[in-house]
């Protein structure tokens, strides 16, 4: 199974068709409502079209000279201002009744990415650009809900306005009011979608420009301590600036493309419209037609190109939402690299055991950091994995809680295979207290609920009692209340540690997993934590991963890697008196501990 997220090669998302066919089921959700929807846009067209004909009676009646003013035309004047009404009402009734569905699709879209992105594997999400994505799922929504709205109630409706026009006009007057019509709406539709399909580059330019500064903002901002630790706040700012001084170039050409296309399609209305006006005002001249029909003529072009005017904005806006889209949708067509099998079980809860047999792994092709690595974990017991930094320790973790799949070997959990059982029972059976620790900006007391969502604040005060949390949170004006910050920056180092411990108290696994969980604490939390750790590890299976070899030292067993090689095995005395590897270590930690100890006295 591949490793890493990659795009189906067989998908092409840039065929604008394809990203509208993808909208259709958010459509179907509502049918009756599309339908109702589409009934009063088709109302609102047809009486805006018997408009100008009603308004051509009144003219003509007004421009009889037999006509009193006692016999003014009211009930066509009253006619006309219902219909005039009518058709707002329509549209707006139109829109009220469609924006159920309009704004259920966002949401539909919104959170099948949202979900999809969750499920995409580790390697993904270590190579993303937060800024950038946020960017693309932001305007792909907004992109999605045009769509969904314009290209229903505004193509369709005005190609159907056309055709109801140009069939008054066949059938009313001279044929050349129609040709006029139908060459100028073609030319009108041909140069909008040819120049539109120019500048559509230039959009998408622009697009990535933003993406390009808001990612560099976003990834300063989030690294705010380094930029001050260094004293780079202009050096950022210049990055910055250059990213937004590319942004500016792209917007211009963008705007220079706009007014170009603006231009072209205000010329095309004028000619057409002033050829329409000299040929029947040359047959009103000539007795042929009336006053009327001139104002009838005069109002069906101006009605015509409105929304034809207002279309060409909307097929430069359907682009550009197309254009918007195409990446949130490729984010919907990126594969996991770790996905269920097929027929993949759920993880029948049995103490927790865990097995490697002859696993090695890479995480690129070329560099190798497992090789061959074999050990079980009895159900109940304390396995500790020590060795040098980069020998693979972390990565063992990380195989187990399969955010990757194993080159060769297989891994085993209550002797089921773990490739073989579903993601979400697999990880339900497994805490984890990682090295670098990340809260959601959130309370105090939600980061440690999230180990368990429907925990009670009892449960939840316990487990920060276990993880020597209770005194440092009493000292907090507002306790459990208290907002962390983003990623947790108002606390410190140890205290991030407690809370991501006590989380994981909290989730009370069959596996707890502690990647140097407290390479963070000083010595006397340590001691405070490793105790309560030690008490919360009783009757549970635990994989101990640490640096520090003083905190493993009462582990059933103590696994020595070296360049991605268990060359060690044994108890903490076992080790020692094999002086090798784990014994060197750990006379060069005593010594440091020494030093310090002395450093401190003095």
């Amino acid at each position: 199974m591949p490793r890493h997220s990659k795009e189906n090669p067989e998908t092409d998302w840039s065929g604008d068709w394809k990203v509208v066919k993808s909208l259709a089921p958010y459509l179907l959700e509502f049918p009756a409502r599309v339908f109702f929807a589409m009934a009063f846009l088709v109302l609102a067209k047809v009486v805006n079209v018997i408009l100008p004909l009603i308004l051509k009676y009144i003219v003509d009646d007004l421009s009889d000279p037999t006509v009193q003013i006692i016999s003014l035309p009211l009930a066509l004047l009253f006619a006309y201002g219902i219909l005039r009404f009518s058709t707002t009402f329509f549209g707006e009734l139109r829109d009220a009744i469609f924006s159920r569905v309009a704004e259920r699709g966002m949401r539909r879209i919104g959170l099948k990415v949202f979900s999809h992105l969750h499920t995409l594997d580790l390697n993904f999400h270590l190579s993303r650009k937060t800024g950038g994505l946020s960017r693309d799922i932001e305007r792909g929504t907004s992109g999605i809900a045009f769509l969904l709205r314009f290209m229903l109630f505004n193509i369709l409706p005005t190609l159907l306005e056309l055709a109801l026009i140009c069939g008054i006009l066949f059938f009313n007057y001279n044929i050349w009011y129609v040709l006029i019509t139908l060459a100028a709406v073609v030319s009108y539709i041909g140069f909008s979608v040819a120049v539109t399909e120019w500048r559509l580059r230039f959009v998408r330019e622009a697009n990535q420009m933003d993406n390009k500064s808001n990612t560099r903002a976003i990834d300063s901002l989030l690294n705010f301590e380094t930029v001050k630790y260094f004293g780079n706040e202009r050096y950022e700012s210049e990055l910055y600036d250059n990213q937004l001084a590319e942004w500016e170039e792209a917007r211009l050409k963008n705007r220079y493309s706009l007014f170009a296309l603006n231009s072209g399609q205000a010329l095309i209305i004028a000619i057409s419209i002033t050829a329409m006006m000299i040929l029947a005002a040359s047959e009103v001249v000539s007795g042929v037609m009336t006053i009327g029909d001139l104002v009838l003529i005069n109002a069906y072009m101006i009605q015509l190109f409105i929304p034809l005017n207002f279309l060409g904005f909307v097929y430069r806006e359907i682009k550009n939402s197309l254009a918007n889209i195409e990446q949130m949708f490729r984010l919907l067509d990126t594969n996991p690299g770790v996905a269920d099998a097929d027929n993949a079980a759920e993880l029948q809860p049995n103490g927790g055991g865990v097995r490697f047999e002859n696993v090695s792994f890479g995480y690129k092709d070329n560099r190798t950091i497992l090789r061959d690595v074999s050990f079980e974990i009895p159900e109940g017991k304390k396995v500790a994995i020590v060795g040098p930094s980069g020998s693979g320790k972390s990565t063992i973790a990380r195989l187990l809680f399969r955010f990757y799949d194993v080159d060769q070997g297989r891994i085993y959990v209550n002797d089921q295979a773990v490739d073989q059982v579903t993601q979400e029972s697999l990880r339900k059976s497994i805490g984890v207290v990682p090295q670098d620790t990340v809260l959601f900006n959130d309370s105090i007391g939600y980061n440690i609920s999230y180990g368990d969502t429907e925990a009670g604040q009892e449960q939840v005060q316990v487990a920060a009692r276990m993880a020597n949390l209770e005194n440092f949170i009493e000292q907090l004006p507002e306790g459990y209340d208290t907002v962390v910050g983003e990623r947790g920056l108002k606390l410190s180092g140890g205290e991030k540690q407690r809370i991501a411990i006590a989380r994981t108290l909290l989730k009370n696994p069959e596996i707890m997993v502690f990647d140097e969980a407290t390479s963070s604490l000083d010595s006397s939390a340590e001691q405070a934590i490793l105790e309560a750790l030690k008490q919360a590890a009783e009757n549970h299976t635990t994989l101990v991963i640490a640096h520090r070899l003083s905190t493993v030292i009462d582990a059933d067993e103590i696994l020595v890697l070296d360049r991605g090689e268990i060359v060690e095995k044994g108890n903490h005395r076992e080790l020692l008196a094999k002086n090798g590897l784990y014994a060197e270590l750990w006379k060069n930690q005593q010594e440091q501990a020494d030093s310090k100890e002395e450093e401190v006295l003095v």
